[in-house]
């Protein structure tokens, strides 16, 4: 029977540590590699990690997801020495293709390895099974393999804040969700997302899309897509627009700038303080962020002290696994109604939907 593993106090201190981050959905530009090292006596000492990263559609410098879960990996290899090695998913991938990049990865000698994002699921479990004694991170869905560490986070309870904070920030009773691709996984933050409102104001519309549908991984991956999807919300009355769209997210925010008085909220990074964004940053009210880097790094640290961590690790709202960016100050003036929601999640008293 498989250990379901519980967030260690280390791991809950590694949380308040580690860097604001967070995960959304996939990604991926070209099948590309890259690889960075750091000196083995850097940080850490003993011997360094060897680090492989299989990216979903976007990889790194998507501005979301991906992004997080390269903060984690560089953050071991700072800490410990070692290298990573980066190859990324393309939005025409199949289940051989997976399957194949994360095959290459082990075959070539890196431990552990990481696969970022839902659509690895079924490759994770089938290649974990050929390498035993590799040590595989999942991060966004539960494998069955002993060897494998399920990182999984409470999307629905972070989305609920964010709800909650449109409720109180729209003036016109008016708020929009974008999705990347019509998943369980982005339903979790649709269903947050809209409780939250309706909790807060059963008076305000919620307008819902997604970008993409079915095996079409490109809603996670097409700013152009989010940008008009965001405008035509925008065109229709809406003045808060949340997005758990990966990378298309950025011309979510990109539409929502243009236009006096209305909000973007970000996900998965703390995305006010992302460079590529700081033109917009007076528009993002805040962002849900998914500490997806600390789950990386609590998984390669495991692999490091050589007890790797199995099971589903959860990193919750309680648990500082989720949580909303408090970047720019826009929402220091309902942080009392915030503190108030977060508080009867973490208790029991309200009980967060996880599909719409």
């Amino acid at each position: 029977m498989r250990r379901v593993a519980k967030l260690s106090a280390a791991c809950i201190a590694t949380a308040a540590l580690a860097l604001t981050a967070t995960a959304c959905g996939s990604t991926s530009s070209d099948n590309s590699s890259s690889s960075s090292s750091a000196s083995a006596s850097g940080g850490g000492g003993g011997k360094g990690v060897k680090i492989g990263l299989a990216y979903d559609v976007g990889g790194r410098g998507d501005r979301s997801f991906n992004d997080s879960a390269a903060r984690g990996a560089d953050k071991a290899v700072k800490d410990f020495g070692g290298s990573i090695k980066e190859l990324t998913a393309k939005t025409s991938d199949t289940e051989a293709d997976r399957e194949q990049r994360l095959t290459d990865l082990a075959s070539a000698g890196y431990n552990p390895i990481v696969a970022v994002g839902f659509s690895y699921a079924t490759s994770v479990d089938k290649v974990a099974k050929q390498f035993p004694k590799v040590n595989f991170g999942l991060i966004d869905s539960v494998a069955t393999s002993p060897n494998v560490d399920s990182i999984t986070f409470t999307e629905e309870q972070g989305s609920y804040l964010a709800g909650v904070a449109a409720a109180l920030k729209t003036k016109k009773n008016h708020v929009g969700f974008i999705g990347g691709v019509d998943t369980p996984l982005i339903k979790k933050f649709e269903a947050g997302y809209v409780q939250g409102v309706h909790d807060t104001n059963a008076k305000v519309k919620v307008d819902v899309q997604y970008l993409t549908h079915g095996s079409d991984l490109s809603g996670f991956s097409s700013p152009d897509k989010g940008k008009a999807a965001a405008q035509g919300m925008l065109d229709n009355g809406a003045d808060v627009i949340y997005s758990a769209a990966g990378s298309s997210g950025n011309g979510s925010i990109e539409a929502v700038h243009g236009v006096k008085g209305a909000w973007a909220i970000g996900v998965d990074s703390d995305q006010y303080n992302i460079p590529g964004l700081a033109t917009y940053k007076s528009s993002i009210l805040t962002s849900m962020v998914k500490n997806v880097d600390v789950g990386v790094y609590d998984f390669i640290k495991s692999a490091h002290d050589g007890k790797p961590l199995t099971g589903n690790q959860v990193y919750s709202l309680a648990k500082g696994g989720v949580s909303l960016a408090t970047s720019g100050g826009f929402i220091d003036d309902i942080k009392a109604q915030l503190d108030a929601a977060k508080k009867k999640i973490v208790d029991g008293t309200v009980k967060v939907k996880t599909a719409p």
